[in-house]
């Protein structure tokens, strides 16, 4: 005996919703699993439109302090130029009379020549005192300190007289192969230390035993992790010091370095007490001789102005290159901020921007 199942047609249920008339500008009740309805509004599909803020208008924040502080600089930047353009002691035409005068510019040239070799070998010299003191030989470490200890110890004018001064300690310099009458060079230390000599001696020794310790912070500054890392991933010795670690101490080291540099070309002007005639010994021969004292030296300070915001325009332009791993948009060169100050403050713009606002 067999029997067989006969399908029994259902009926679909009528939404609940069924001769329920919606609102205008709401969204009619769904089904939901059960049989119920939910809410209109709810869910996904059935949130409220979000409020039209088009027809709002914008209203630029106010900055009342800003203003006030803006305005109090201003009258003093004001005052302070309408000082040096009115009064006559400042004598701009002998100012600009020596600015460029023949004597004054090759002092100039033999200032940069003592910042550029001083710098060059000063840098130089404390890179390889960094290393040292970061070595694990004891002796390396303490010379390396011992080097430091006594050229930050001691004042730079002290330094140079003492470099200059050598011939009375040593009557001759010679080189060879020590404890033994073999010589390959002699010369007489005054013949040898001129004071061209002697400012370059100071200057570089002084600028390597502060540069060593500039370096030194840099290397250390480097996370750890990563050379360690770079040496599970068998990367040879010279490989991390060159492409992990010294691309990234350099944006520690930069600053510092460039600061140490800045103050490098003032400190060439100690060198007077030489009698070199660099940029501040020339002046000072100069306003002996003619007695104006005030505009030679503000001649000398135009220049050192000059010669330093140089170095400052390089400074922003290097730091920004080793900064490219450190952030994820370059900071805008100072061509580029006066595009964008005057994309934005344009009245043109202004008034785009406040149509686009009152759409």
């Amino acid at each position: 005996m067999s029997s067989t199942a006969t399908p029994v047609a259902q009926s679909a249920p009528e939404p609940a919703s069924a001769g329920i008339e919606s609102a205008p500008g709401t969204a009619p009740p769904r089904a939901v699993p059960g049989g119920e309805t939910a809410p209109a509004g709810t869910g996904s599909a059935g949130r409220k439109a979000a409020t039209d803020y088009a027809d709002y208008r914008l209203v630029p924040a106010r900055h009342p302090w800003r203003w006030a502080g803006t305005a109090v600089v201003a009258v003093g930047v004001a005052g302070i130029a309408w000082s040096l353009a009115t009064n006559p002691r400042w004598e701009w035409g002998v100012v600009a009379q020596w600015f460029t005068a023949q004597s004054i510019v090759n002092g100039l040239l033999e200032t940069l020549k003592l910042t550029a070799i001083s710098g060059a070998l000063g840098f130089i010299l404390g890179f390889i005192l960094a290393l040292m003191r970061l070595s694990a030989s004891p002796l390396l470490v303490s010379v390396s300190w011992t080097f430091s200890w006594i050229f930050r110890s001691t004042p730079l004018l002290v330094q140079m007289l003492l470099w200059y001064n050598l011939g009375y300690l040593y009557e001759k310099i010679s080189l060879g192969i020590p404890f033994t009458d073999v010589r390959f060079f002699e010369a007489q230390t005054t013949t040898l230390i001129s004071q061209f000599a002697a400012a370059v001696l100071g200057l570089t020794l002084n600028q390597a035993a502060y540069s060593a310790e500039i370096i030194r912070g840099g290397i250390l500054s480097v996370d750890q992790g990563q050379l360690e890392a770079a040496t599970a991933l068998g990367i040879p010795a010279w490989r991390r010091s060159t492409r992990i670690v010294l691309p990234q101490a350099m944006r520690a080291i930069l600053p510092t370095a460039f600061n140490e540099v800045i103050g490098l070309v003032k400190g060439t002007s100690i060198v007077y007490v030489l009698a070199y005639s660099e940029l501040f010994y020339t002046v000072q021969v100069i306003y002996n001789r003619t007695q104006q004292v005030l505009p030679l030296l503000l001649v000398a300070t135009l220049w050192y102005v000059v010669i330093t915001s140089v170095l400052s325009v390089f400074q922003y332009y290097i730091e920004r290159h080793y900064s490219k791993g450190a952030v994820r948009t370059l900071p805008l060169t100072p061509l580029q901020k006066a595009r964008k100050f005057l994309a934005i403050h344009t009245p043109a713009t202004r008034e785009t921007s406040q149509e686009r606002g009152t759409r």
